[in-house]
């Protein structure tokens, strides 16, 4: 009898198998729960809002469009064609 056809082998194997998905479940579980927790944001915590632009002297200039001035832009962009 061969060694990978061997009963006990085998039945070894399984419960191993088993055994380290149980663990690495169990691993990620531990792991979403840690982030879940890092998650919750204390008030003094908060980060800075507005992050989307850069600072040029004093004042802070955008580079996130708003809908309504992306419309304004495609429309005058249309004329001058």
């Amino acid at each position: 009898m061969s060694k990978k056809n061997d009963l006990g082998r085998r039945k070894k194997q399984h419960e191993f198998n088993l055994r380290r998905e149980r663990e690495e479940k169990e691993k990620l579980a531990k792991k979403l729960q840690a982030k879940k927790n890092k998650m919750k944001v204390d008030g003094k915590d908060k980060k800075k809002k507005g992050g989307s632009g850069f600072q040029v002297g004093k004042k802070k200039v955008k580079t996130k469009m708003t809908p309504l001035v992306k419309a304004k832009a495609a429309q005058a962009m249309e004329i001058e064609k």
